[in-house]
C-alpha cells in the first residue's frame, strides 16, 4: 500500500509539473545504451501510474519452423588489425574540434597475459564468410541470480511495462539501465526534471518485478562542463557525486548497484579530461564515498532500513588496444593506471569489464588466426582473454579478494537481418550460435568464484530504425520487431531470437525446450 500511495504521489507531481511546462515539450528519457551510438528517442512517454503485477507466468514458445533460409551474404572488407571495441564502428573518427590525446608512455612488462596487441598484416583478400551454426542438444544449468540484461527504456510506460515482462519471464535477476545526466539534469546541479521523475516511476515498477537493478551513470551535461565535444565527465567530480547522492535520496530504495561512468578509456566518452586511469580515479572517488555514506545512512532508515549495500562498480572499460587517433587507450593499461592511482585500497569495489568476444567462440583464446577471417588476431578480440588480462591484473595489485562485474558483454550476428551486416564479423556467426555462445560464456562465468553477475546486452535496441539503418546496437539484441520469431519491421509486436530462449531455457531447471525457433 505504501508503493502504491508513492506511486500516486509521484504521478501528481509530473502530472502537475507536465502541466506548468506545457509550453516547453518535454524530450523523452534518453538514456543510452552502449558506448559508441545513441538510441532514437521515442515520442515523450505518457505518465501512467499503473502497478504491475509481480508474478508472469513463463510462456514456452511452441513448435516453429526449422532454420532453412540462406545466411545473409556480405562483401569483401578487410578486417582492422586495432580492436576498437564491439560496437565501435571502424570508420570512427574524432571531431575536427577534438584534439588528440598525448601518447602516454607504455607500463613496463609484467608476468601475465600480454598487454600489447599482436600485429598481423590483414588477409590479401576477404572472401564471403558463411555463418556458423551450432545449435545445442540441450543447455546447461544457470544460477539466475549472476545473469541480468541491459534494457533501453526509450519507451512509452505500456512498452516498459511489456520489455519487464519479457525480463520476468526470461528469468535472469538484474535489470541494467544506463542514465544519461545530461537528459535528467539537463539546467542545473538541483533539477528534479519531468524526466528524472519520469525514471523514478520506471525504476519503482522494475523493482516490484523482484529484479536486482544496476544504474550506469555517465554522459555529464553541458552545464558541468568546459568542453562540449561529444561526451565527457563534469569538470568538478564532486558535481557527479551529488547528482548520484541525488538520485540515491530520490529512489535509492529500489537500486542494487551503481557503476559509476561508462568506458571512460575512449574519447568519445571522455572528452575534457585526460585518457588515463587516474583521472578516472579522480571521478570516481567522491562518487565512491558518496554511495557508501548512503549505505551507512541506510542502515538505519525508520522507514526502509537497508542491511545490503548498494554494490559499487567501477566504469566497464572498452576492450580496445592503444589508438590515438580515434581516442582509445588500451582498457589493460588503463586498469593498471587505475591501480597505480589507488583502486587497490578500496576494499568492497567490484571492477567493471566489458569482455565482448566478436565472432570467436567463448572457450577460444588468441590466436590460432584464420587467413581468410580477421577479428581474430588480438587477445582483445576473445571473452576468455578479456576475462583472464583483468583478472591477473587485479591478482597482481593485491586485490584478489574482489570480485569481477560484467557490466556488458554479448555476441552479435545480423542473421535474418536485411542488408549486409555493420561489420564483417557479425556474419560470422548465425542467430543459433549467438544463444549457444552466450549460453557457454555464461556457463564460464560462473564457473569463476571471482566473477559476480554477468549483464548481457542487450534487450530490446533493435527496432525499425536501428535494423534499417544497419546499425550494430541492433546485432547484439535478442528480441526485434515481429512475431513467431520472424522479423517485421513494421510490427508493433517483439519477437525472440533463440538466444532469448536458451537463456530461458538454462536458468529454468525444470524445463526442456525442444525447440528455440
Amino acid at each position: 500500500m505504501e508503493k502504491s500511495n508513492h506511486i500516486r504521489r509521484v504521478c501528481f507531481f509530473v502530472l502537475l509539473s507536465m502541466l506548468m511546462v506545457a509550453c516547453s515539450p518535454q524530450a523523452p528519457i534518453v538514456i543510452y545504451v552502449t558506448p559508441t551510438h545513441e538510441a532514437e528517442a521515442a515520442s515523450v512517454p505518457t505518465l501512467v501510474s499503473t502497478v504491475i503485477p509481480a508474478t508472469v507466468v513463463p510462456v514456452v514458445p511452441s513448435a516453429l519452423p526449422t532454420l532453412t533460409e540462406a545466411p545473409v551474404q556480405v562483401g569483401p572488407i578487410s578486417p582492422t588489425n586495432t580492436p576498437l571495441g564491439a560496437v565501435i564502428g571502424g570508420d570512427y573518427t574524432l571531431p575536427p574540434t577534438s584534439t588528440p590525446q598525448p601518447t602516454v608512455t607504455p607500463l613496463p612488462p609484467t608476468a601475465g597475459p600480454t598487454l600489447e596487441p599482436s600485429q598481423v598484416a590483414p588477409p590479401t583478400s576477404s572472401p564471403v564468410q558463411q555463418p556458423t551454426s551450432s545449435a545445442p542438444s540441450s543447455v546447461p544449468d544457470l544460477d539466475p541470480s549472476r545473469m541480468g540484461i541491459q534494457l533501453d527504456p526509450n519507451l512509452d510506460q505500456n512498452d516498459w511495462n511489456t520489455a519487464l515482462d519479457s525480463i520476468s519471464k526470461l528469468g535472469v535477476k538484474w535489470l541494467k539501465v544506463q542514465i544519461s545526466w545530461k537528459q535528467l539534469q539537463p539546467n542545473n546541479a538541483d533539477e528534479i526534471s519531468v524526466d528524472f521523475k519520469r525514471l523514478e516511476i520506471y525504476l519503482e515498477t522494475a523493482n516490484q518485478k523482484g529484479v536486482d537493478i544496476l544504474i550506469s551513470v555517465a554522459k555529464a551535461p553541458a552545464w558541468a562542463r568546459s568542453n562540449q565535444t561529444e561526451d565527457g565527465p563534469p569538470d568538478d567530480p564532486n558535481a557527479l557525486a551529488k547528482f548520484i547522492n541525488l538520485m540515491l535520496d530520490q529512489f535509492g530504495q529500489h537500486l542494487d548497484g551503481v557503476e559509476v561512468w561508462n568506458e571512460p578509456n575512449l574519447s568519445r566518452e571522455w572528452q575534457g579530461k585526460p585518457l588515463n586511469g587516474g583521472a578516472y580515479m579522480d571521478l570516481l572517488l567522491p562518487s565512491y564515498n558518496a554511495i557508501n555514506a548512503y549505505s551507512e545512512r541506510m542502515k538505519t532508515d525508520p522507514k526502509e532500513p537497508r542491511t545490503t549495500p548498494l554494490m559499487i562498480i567501477t566504469a566497464g572499460l572498452a576492450p580496445t588496444s592503444d589508438n590515438a587517433q580515434i581516442g582509445a587507450r588500451d582498457d589493460r593499461s588503463y586498469l593498471q593506471e587505475m591501480y597505480n592511482a589507488g583502486l587497490g585500497k578500496l576494499p568492497d569495489i567490484y571492477v567493471g569489464i566489458h569482455p565482448y568476444g566478436w565472432g570467436n567462440p567463448p572457450d577460444s583464446t588468441c590466436c590460432q588466426m584464420s587467413q581468410d577471417r580477421g577479428w581474430d588476431d588480438n587477445p582483445h578480440f576473445f571473452f576468455l582473454d578479456n576475462v583472464k588480462a583483468f583478472r591477473d591484473i587485479m591478482v597482481k595489485n593485491g586485490h584478489s579478494g574482489n570480485k569481477l562485474f560484467a557490466t556488458e558483454f554479448g555476441y552479435a550476428t545480423w542473421d535474418r537481418f536485411p542488408g549486409d551486416p555493420p561489420q564483417q564479423w557479425m556474419a560470422y556467426n548465425d542467430r543459433v550460435t549467438q544463444g549457444t555462445y552466450l549460453v557457454r560464456a555464461f556457463q564460464l562465468a560462473q564457473s569463476m568464484d571471482f566473477m559476480g553477475p554477468v549483464i548481457l546486452w542487450n534487450l530490446n535496441v533493435a527496432n525499425k530504425v536501428t535494423i534499417s539503418n544497419r546499425d550494430e546496437m541492433a546485432a547484439y539484441s535478442i528480441t526485434f520487431p515481429g512475431d513467431q520469431c520472424n522479423l517485421s519491421l513494421d510490427s508493433h509486436n517483439r519477437t525472440e531470437r533463440p538466444a532469448y530462449w536458451m537463456i530461458y531455457d538454462a536458468v529454468h531447471k525444470d524445463v526442456q525446450l525442444t525447440s528455440y525457433c
